[in-house]
């Protein structure tokens, strides 16, 4: 198992919806959290992309130094960025690095936020276009040039000098729950991602994509994007669930979803009937509750509970064929120790903090602390 963690460049807060408990996301910060997920055995972060967002490439590119072994999953954008481009920026962060770059390639599913970008097209267009910008992309990482001809791109004697170090180039991340989306992500990336939705409708989606990918002649791994609130009880859980959406209101819940419902994103939509904007029965599946749905964007279910239950629902997911988490919690700094002090232990992790000095206050200037019982 994966468990990547999540570096909140559109704001932080102890609270959603209101500036009580809200700090200051500033490049001091940012640092604080990617350190933390450097030294803490996450695989690293999800860093995401627009216009409510700091540049996810610059930010990434400032945390380099002050990191040295977490990985940086950052969005290249079709449509927004040219296959070229991004080929560039890929392969340049990925030797400055030392290979730690990995690609989310996000489309896109705010029509009004896309044409304030200059691209106009239609859902399914962006989807082809996508398609055409992941073959250059992957062509000019692998090949080192590309010609192309398609409806959306013409490159002619493109070029890439230098080549990254991952072979054949770094691992594509994308999620997309249309089918069209879906057919793309079979085509061409590594890792398939799905919001988190109950496991049922996980399992078609990874069963689905899976067939999809065998008749490319591809295999495909499976992610999750899902918010945690763990505690040492289920009652301290679910307690900092309600905290975390206290001070919302119908208003601003009847706002927040008056906007999403212009996206044309399928992911969107199937995030919105889980809760269908109603605070009430929330936890739509065991231990999976969709509160943070109701204010924020993309992303809207977390896994609540105490250590153990939450690391047995996570194994669940794990069951059908999800291998890698990206996790989240308010505040990230906080949330990021509180995950890998109390989940981490329950999980059989790829990559975890080795410990090399002492863990916990020596006792009576002699003693080292145990472990709790």
């Amino acid at each position: 198992m994966k468990v990547f963690w999540f570096i909140p460049t559109h704001g932080d807060s102890r609270y959603l919806g209101v500036t009580t408990g809200g700090r200051e996301v500033n490049y001091p910060y940012l640092k604080q959290v990617a350190q933390a997920v450097d030294s803490l055995g996450y695989e690293g972060a999800l860093l995401p992309t627009g216009q409510s967002c700091e540049d996810a490439w610059i930010v990434a590119s400032s945390l380099i130094e002050a990191t040295n072994q977490m990985k940086f999953l950052v969005a290249v954008r079709p449509g927004i960025m040219s296959p070229t481009q991004a080929a560039r920026m890929t392969s340049t962060f990925d030797r400055l690095s030392n290979g730690r770059i990995l690609i989310n390639v996000v489309t896109g599913g705010d029509p009004v936020e896309l044409a304030g970008d200059g691209l106009q097209l239609k859902h399914h267009e962006r989807y082809e276009l996508t398609d055409e910008f992941l073959t250059v992309w992957r062509e000019l990482l692998e090949h080192g040039e590309s010609n192309y001809e398609g409806d959306y791109l013409h490159i002619d004697g493109g070029k890439l000098l230098f080549s990254a170090l991952q072979k054949p180039y770094p691992p594509l991340y994308f999620g997309g729950s249309s089918q069209v989306g879906q057919e793309v992500a079979a085509k061409h990336v590594d890792v398939y991602l799905t919001w988190g939705e109950t496991p049922d409708k996980v399992k078609e989606k990874i069963e689905y994509v899976r067939k999809l990918a065998e008749k490319q002649g591809r295999t495909i791994r499976f992610g999750i994007r899902l918010h945690v609130i763990v505690r040492e009880t289920e009652e301290e859980a679910w307690k900092a669930a309600d905290d975390l959406i206290k001070y919302i209101d119908d208003d601003l819940i009847e706002a927040s979803q008056k906007v999403f419902a212009r996206y044309d994103s399928e992911g969107q939509k199937r995030m919105a009937n889980l809760h269908r904007g109603r605070k009430e029965q929330l936890e739509i599946s065991p231990n999976l509750w969709a509160g943070i749905g109701l204010v924020r964007g993309g992303a809207g279910t977390a896994l609540v509970g105490d250590p153990e239950t939450v690391a047995r629902r996570m194994k669940e997911y794990e069951e059908l064929g999800i291998e890698t988490f990206i996790l989240s919690g308010y505040p990230h700094l906080e949330e990021s120790y509180r995950v890998a002090e109390l989940l981490f232990p329950h999980l059989d992790l790829e990559r975890h903090a080795k410990v090399n000095s002492i863990v916990g206050e020596m006792v009576a200037n002699d003693f080292h602390p145990k472990s709790a019982k």
